[in-house]
């Protein structure tokens, strides 16, 4: 297995600011590499062509790994298809694109669980990708990101690009996005349960029934995951990033509440929609091809996770 260096390359990290790259770009300086960009959204519009040809120009990169996305949980999901769709469509063809032309050494780009029918057979192999439509609530999302999976196989058969594409499952850790109108399902339980805990609240709402099952990757896994990628994976075919395990929502909800010491009711609300009804990835693929396997155990991610957090509200 061959490695790549990344000591002494030109790496870009798009979304290098949001909450998942700020794991990369630790795992990066932890490799020893010095030359990490990172170009903000106040200074390149991602989905335009000349400011993304800008943005490389003046970087010069020997890798460019793609993370910007416009991303949220079922509700912004639902609220938003259209932005969604189009905006991570277009970053990431312009982005593919424009490294072409410039001739970028390698591209790494970053889908989404999203992108695997709603009733995929569970544990999800990469080989199911295509075998039927994602789930409704994040479907022009998932569409979007998987037609970037694609594009890199047409790139690397048409103009030999090194070109690979990865699929973490869900991520949660510390830094994430605790906002409630856009945040995914850990750090919304989070708030919940710690904010009904303080006001004594006998009872919090929580979407769906509780019956759909979830895999979630502590984002600091997800990042040497990206990175061992990086340096070891040069093959066209997509590779999970998981850890292999699956909880349901219930469960997950109660041990959310346990961990934040909220002892009120868990009132599930089956008006609001489940989302797919099961993810769990094969995992196999990544370990075989470029050794990569998750550390995190779930519940100790959590505890992390609520003590950030609670760091951060007594902070504000």
């Amino acid at each position: 297995m061959s490695e790549l260096d990344l000591r002494d390359k030109r790496v870009c990290v798009t979304g290098g600011a949001g909450f998942l790259g700020s794991y990369v770009i630790d795992r990066l300086h932890r490799r020893g590499c010095t030359q990490v960009s990172v170009p903000r959204k106040k200074d390149f519009d991602l989905r335009d062509r000349a400011q993304v040809r800008r943005m490389l120009e003046a970087v010069r990169p020997d890798v460019l790994i793609h993370l910007a996305a416009v991303v949220g949980g079922i509700g912004a999901n639902r609220d938003n298809p259209g932005s969604f769709f189009f905006d991570n469509l277009v970053m990431g063809a312009e982005l593919i694109d424009q490294a072409r032309l410039l001739k970028v050494p390698k591209v790494v780009t970053i889908g989404t669980i999203c992108a695997y029918p709603k009733h995929t057979p569970v544990p999800f192999h990469e080989d199911a990708l295509w075998d039927g439509y994602p789930e409704e609530t994040n479907a022009p999302y998932g569409i979007a990101k998987k037609a970037l999976l694609v594009m890199s196989q047409a790139y690397r058969q048409q103009y030999g690009m090194n070109a690979i594409y990865l699929l973490p499952v869900n991520l949660y850790g510390p830094r994430d996005n605790f906002d409630p109108a856009s945040s995914h399902v850990i750090p919304a339980l989070i708030k919940k349960c710690i904010d009904a805990r303080e006001a004594g609240h006998d009872f919090i709402e929580v979407w769906g029934d509780g019956s759909p099952s979830r895999e979630f990757l502590h984002a600091r896994d997800a990042a040497e995951g990206i990175v061992l990628a990086t340096e070891r994976y040069d093959d066209p075919e997509p590779v999970n990033l998981g850890t292999g395990e699956e909880i349901t929502i219930k469960a997950l909800a109660e041990l959310i509440a346990e961990l934040t010491g909220y002892d009120g009711e868990l009132r599930w609300n089956p008006a609001q929609p489940n989302g797919q009804p099961r993810r769990r990835l094969s995992t196999e693929r990544a370990l075989d091809r470029f050794g990569f396997r998750a550390r995190t155990a779930l519940a100790d991610g959590l505890k992390e996770t609520i003590v950030w957090y609670e760091h951060q509200r007594a902070g504000a």
